[in-house]
């Protein structure tokens, strides 16, 4: 196998960042190597995309690359503590901090809130008290800092003007 894809968001890291390591990298080296580029601080911990756990620094990063490479996220908090509000009504969920927007909509969304795939499709997240809505594959971790670990959203609708979207309204 030849270097490996790593694509990464952190604490402090709003965009998606690449790197390319070899195969014979562990996800410790892999720490070692984004801490030193970016000045993180050295009890950060790496997770999986979409992974609740952190993950373990002894495995191979090939061990969990696909043919993209992998998706990886690095912060302090082991978990971002989530509330999104809709029609008044509140609910409340811990994700890893590698945990992507699209994932905590169709939590709430669908599972929650009982919204129908279609009825969940013209929603989006939208960070509470602003008008940010983050894109669908940003990790909760960039939203946050330690030690708050928290982030509240509110559910609204995507509002559509001709066939277009308009930013911003709610």
């Amino acid at each position: 196998m030849t270097a490996i894809d790593v694509f990464y968001q952190g604490e402090g890291l709003r965009e998606i960042e690449h790197i390319e390591i070899g195969p014979d990298h562990d996800f410790r080296a892999l720490k070692s190597i984004l801490i030193e580029k970016h000045g993180l601080e050295t009890d950060v911990l790496i997770f999986l995309e979409d992974s609740d756990e952190p993950v373990n620094e002894l495995l191979m990063v090939r061990e969990h690359a696909g043919r993209v490479g992998i998706k990886t996220h690095l912060h302090r908090c082991r978990h971002v503590e989530v509330t999104v509000t809709f029609n008044n009504e509140t609910v409340r969920h811990r994700f890893g901090p590698g945990t992507t927007v699209t994932r905590v909509k169709l939590w709430a969304a669908e599972h929650k809130f009982k919204m129908s795939p279609e009825e969940a499709s013209e929603h989006v997240l939208q960070i509470s008290g602003t008008h940010e809505r983050p894109a669908p594959g940003t990790h909760l971790g960039t939203l946050t800092m330690c030690p708050k670990c928290s982030v509240a959203f509110d559910l609204v609708p995507d509002q559509r003007v001709n066939g277009g979207f308009m930013e911003g309204l709610s």
